[in-house]
């Protein structure tokens, strides 16, 4: 969709150095940037932007040259900003530049003036100087943006780039520019064209260039197609600032839904523009830039937007008027234009003796710019040759385009936040809308038959990267804003204490009202008094040096007539902070001299401090090679221990953790219970989030870094060990300093034994009193409980514990439904709520505090609905009750089905799984109970769970006696429940079918939770062998389903 017809002549990414010279590259590059002040000096330079929608016509480029490079073909009476100007030669501040050089020449033939006539035709007269803008090699950048340079039109030239036409426009611009000028950027996109060139003094300060362009035109199979879009290019000026310029065609049309998709356009092209990693030193960044990272963007083209609101013949009509200097009639209208020809006179107001130096496009801010002009022969003008206001004349042009503005549809989308609304900024319009024009004319509007509307469609937009951290300040203060507000109107408070709020907590300091008007209300209305062309934009660099722009011109070239559009120009000067490249490398040196000498005098060193905890719970301080103690650890219970890691060395430390067994290897294999990440935030604030830095970190001398280390012992077979006592909370940890010694940090634990991850043979062996933590206290040990004991208990009091906690909290959720308005009871979710995919909090802040507490009741015998608090939801502890019964039920080693009774299952039952539930329930039921007969602890859980199951079924999804002898009915006949063949017939037709659908709906409720808590509560019971492929684990999961499922069933009522 695009191509690029010659390469850029500015080098874009250093070559990619290898990673044994990575680690010295990147501390050199660190040092020396440390002493940036030494090489950084400040700069100034002339962009001028040009965007010219040229619509395909044949001749075009010849005009290049005259009003882009040469700055002819501004048509000074139709500017209003211009025709106020006096530009004699006596008048010196006239369009004066920044640097006191004018933006704004005059030239003068005393042979033929022009005149503009009613067909928009020129003729020549006597007497006035003409206009130009300043161009040739006072510019550091040109800037040109086209639309159209092809016929889109075409189908073919829709889809393919056109190389001959990025040539022919290359060679039309580089005819024009100066000897010298460097090609920064060239390329196409259809009929988009991007090309940057820069003097030689800036071309040598630029790197970094990235050009990349997005479609946006009609969707196809190749995606969007190149006939409307953008081109941006980033470049990087003087190694610290960072420019993007943007070129767009945005869709067009007058409509509603053209504007939208103008807006989308804007959008696309924003999100989608993203450029390679910047490269500074043999350095890459991490990540590449995208819009929104540069310190100064440029966006420029054909947007598009229209004047809407108004008549278009009125429109026409009124411009028409003022083109042909007939709207004031009462004013004496010369009539008389400049010609294209003339002397051009360019005024500077640096003396001769000045200091500092002045380039061609670029010159140094330490110039000074005094004439050193006494005051005391100045006398005061007379005020009666004051120029008026044009805002004030209702008969001037201004007033005419102040009044079609507020209509423009760029301004009311940048004001609605629908596009252009993140900090861009425009220079005032003054001069008449760019479209659209008959070709061959200065100033008449379209007579064709579709008679368009003029409009600017043609803009340039700019913004500093201070704007747009503006506009997301804005942003989050409306959010906080608003939460603010929603906060006090909960509590009732929002009207209440407005007097005291703007008497006592107004804060004129923090007031940001005023920060970036763009963004206020009526911050896009056009203001005729707005004074501001001249205000320099300020941005604070990522370097950290501050940079200004300032919008000099931004006008039309009305006297080009060979497109329907007329071009359109902005000339900036850029304060900028640039690198000296002799200083750089005289830095450079110093540094890489210094590192040698500092690396040869010794290897790198770190020191390690432990900030933990002592037994007594109490903060303590030791040193690394004390090593970490967790003290206690149960669990799912997380503790936490923090490292200080200082760079005590004389040389750059890199350093990262590797596990014990692996000295010699490049495995990150780390114990199952230990977790650890480096960290920027201090390890004391524990409230803060701490921020990973990755698994290897490299430090300066005298520079620190945190590293968290976390405890966690979550998975079932390391707690079934650690209760056997046949594994320790015992390691030890690795720090590799590169080129340095290795430190190893001892890591030692408690284990606090626990009933999870126990057989049930062990689990009734459990006294009833205390539970599992009394016990191993009063025995004096730990490690498994022997089977000789006598049994306390016929089910483990765990199980009992939890369900009847959840058989409680079914209820409760149910009152909770029928009482509140927000409670509600998700019946639509199968297996709610052991199913954890329907689970809704478990990403709640203190899921895994509330896990852990339920865990640390049951292993200390205590109510576990006691331990959660009242306020929390019941919702929220009915989810979690269910999801430590689910993990208690899996971590048993043998299960309550274990690996013997299921063979004998599988023997007598091979079918059980086969979906016949109703069916053949009694039978199957009876065969299940013989068979767990000869495990009576077994059996007597496994029907105490199943039980428990079918109460929270009946709370949750109660059936009426009608629905009931639905089901069983359904049951009774071939197929199976909630087939079409039950619905069908439940449905039948007439009065009661409204009344049938919601039997069988209510049914199909019931089978769906059913058969999906049986499944998940068969695996977590069921202890099977390991199938050997995929369809003998799809049968046994079906047997594990069906063998808690025909325990689900309530008998007929």
């Amino acid at each position: 969709m695009s191509s690029s017809n010659r390469e850029a002549s500015v080098a874009s990414e250093p070559e990619v150095v290898d990673d044994t010279a990575s680690t010295f590259h990147s501390s050199l590059s660190r040092a020396v940037h440390a002493r940036r002040s030494e090489y950084v000096r400040p700069h100034r330079i002339r962009v001028k932007i040009g965007s010219w929608n040229v619509a395909g016509r044949p001749g075009t480029d010849k005009d290049l040259a005259s009003w882009f490079v040469e700055g002819k073909g501004v048509e000074r009476r139709l500017d209003s900003k211009l025709a106020g100007m006096d530009i004699s030669a006596k008048q010196d501040a006239a369009g004066t530049g920044t640097d006191g050089s004018s933006t704004v020449q005059q030239s003068t033939k005393s042979g033929t003036g022009s005149n503009i006539q009613d067909d928009g035709s020129i003729q020549q007269e006597d007497g006035e100087p003409s206009v130009r803008l300043l161009g040739g090699d006072k510019i550091g950048l040109y800037v040109l943006g086209l639309q159209e340079i092809v016929d889109l039109n075409i189908v073919s030239q829709t889809f393919y780039s056109d190389p001959n036409a990025i040539a022919k426009w290359q060679d039309a611009l580089e005819a024009a520019l100066p000897s010298g000028y460097t090609l920064v950027a060239s390329e196409q996109l259809v009929g988009l064209l991007l090309l940057i060139y820069a003097s030689p003094e800036v071309a040598e300060t630029i790197s970094n260039e990235s050009t990349m362009s997005v479609g946006t035109g009609i969707y196809g199979l190749l995606g969007y197609w190149g006939n409307k879009g953008g081109i941006t290019s980033r470049i990087v000026l003087g190694e610290t600032t960072r420019l993007a310029f943007t070129n767009c065609h945005l869709a067009s049309g007058h409509d509603q839904a053209s504007l939208d998709r103008r807006c989308w356009d804007y959008n696309r092209i924003k999100a989608q523009s993203k450029f390679a990693p910047i490269n500074t030193g043999g350095v890459s960044e991490d990540e590449g830039d995208k819009l929104g990272d540069e310190d100064f963007a440029f966006w420029f083209g054909d947007l598009n937007f229209r004047v809407d609101g108004l008549p278009g013949e009125d429109i026409r009509r009124i411009l028409m008027l003022h083109s042909r200097g007939e709207y004031d009639l009462n004013k004496k209208e010369t009539g008389k234009s400049l010609s294209d020809d003339g002397v051009i006179i360019l005024r500077n107001n640096d003396d001769d003796g000045s200091e500092g130096s002045n380039t061609p496009g670029m010159i140094s801010r330490e110039a000074s710019f005094d004439n050193g002009r006494s005051d005391e022969n100045t006398e005061l003008p007379d005020p009666d040759d004051f120029v008026p206001d044009p805002h004030d004349d209702p008969a001037s042009l201004q007033a005419t385009l102040d009044s079609l503005l507020p209509h423009d549809q760029l301004k009311r989308m940048m004001k609605e936040r629908k596009a252009f609304h993140e900090g861009w900024h425009e220079g005032p319009i003054t001069f008449l809308p760019t479209y659209k024009y008959d070709v061959g004319t200065v100033g008449l509007f379209d007579s064709s038959e579709k008679q368009r509307a003029p409009s600017w469609c043609d803009r340039i937009l700019y913004r500093a990267r201070a704007d747009v951290d503006k506009y997301h300040r804005k942003c989050q203060d409306e959010i906080e804003s608003k939460k603010k507000d929603e906060e006090m109107t909960k509590l009732g408070i929002d009207k209440a204490s407005d007097d005291e709020s703007v008497l006592f907590d107004y804060d004129p300091a923090t007031d940001s009202s005023n920060d970036n008007l763009p963004y206020e209300d009526n911050a896009y209305e056009y203001d005729e008094y707005d004074e501001t062309e001249n205000t320099l934009e300020q941005a604070v660099t990522r370097e950290g040096l501050v940079d200004r722009i300032q919008l000099d011109i931004y006008t039309s070239h009305q006297r080009i007539m060979s497109s329907d559009h007329k071009p359109l120009v902005s000339m900036f000067t850029l304060d900028y902070d640039a690198v000296v490249p002799e200083l750089k490398a005289k830095v450079y040196a110093e540094v890489a001299k210094e590192m040698d000498r500092v690396e040869n005098e010794g290897r790198p060193g770190v020191t390690i401090i432990v900030d933990g905890k002592d037994s007594a719970g109490h903060n303590k301080t030791s040193n690394g090679s004390e090593g970490i103690d967790f003290g206690e650890v149960g669990f799912l219970r997380k503790e936490t221990r923090f490292l200080t890691i200082a760079n005590t060395g004389g040389v750059s430390a890199k350093f990262s953790f590797v596990e014990k067994n692996s000295i010699s290897d490049d495995d990150t294999n780390y114990p199952p219970w230990l977790e650890y990440k480096f960290v920027r935030s201090s390890p004391n604030d524990e409230s803060e989030a701490q921020d990973p830095l990755g698994d290897e970190v490299a430090l300066e001398p005298g520079e620190t870094v945190n590293a968290v280390v976390e405890a966690f012992v979550k998975d079932p077979t390391h707690v079934r060990a650690l209760n056997d006592e046949t594994a320790q909370l015992e390691d030890v940890m690795i720090l590799r300093v590169a080129d340095g010694r290795d430190h190893f940090i001892p890591i030692r634990a408690t284990w606090i034994p626990s009933c999870f991850g126990r057989s049930l043979e062990e689990l009734i062996r459990i006294p009833r009193e205390g539970g599992i933590r009394a016990f191993v206290k009063e025995r004096g040990k730990g490690g498994s409980i022997h089977y000789d004991l006598e049994v306390q208990k016929s089910s483990p009091n765990e199980l009992v514990t939890l369900t009847q906690a959840v058989e409680s909290l079914a209820v409760r959720m149910v009152a909770d439904e029928n009482m509140l308005e927000n409670a509600k009871v998700p019946r639509d979710k199968a297996g709610w709520p052991f199913d954890k995919s329907s689970w809704q909090t478990t990403d709640s802040e203190d899921h895994d505090e509330l896990r852990a507490a339920i865990v640390e009741a049951l292993e200390e015998d205590k109510p576990i609905l006691e331990i959660l608090a009242a306020d929390t939801p019941t919702l929220k502890r009915f989810e979690i009750v269910s999801e430590v019964l689910l993990l208690f039920l899996s971590s048993m080693p043998d299960g309550i089905i274990t690996t013997s009774l299921w063979a004998k299952i599988e023997q007598l039952l091979p079918s059980i799984g086969d979906g016949k539930v109703a069916a053949m329930a009694e039978e199957r039921r009876s065969a299940m109970l013989d068979i767990l007969a000869g495990a009576p602890y077994h059996n007597i859980s496994f029907v105490f769970l199943t039980a428990a199951i079918t109460r929270v079924a009946n709370e949750l999804m109660p059936l009426t006696t009608d629905e009931l002898q639905a089901l069983h009915s359904g049951a009774r006949k071939p197929g199976s429940l909630g087939q079409r063949s039950l619905s069908f017939r439940l449905l039948g037709s007439g009065p009661s079918a409204a009344a049938s659908a919601d039997v069988a709906a209510a049914v199909q409720r019931r089978v769906a939770w059913e058969k999906r808590a049986a499944q998940i509560f068969g695996a977590a019971i069921c202890r099977a062998p390991t199938p050997a492929t995929a369809k003998e684990r799809r049968a046994a999961e079906d047997r594990m389903r069906g063998v808690v499922e025909i325990f689900l069933r309530r008998a007929e009522p």
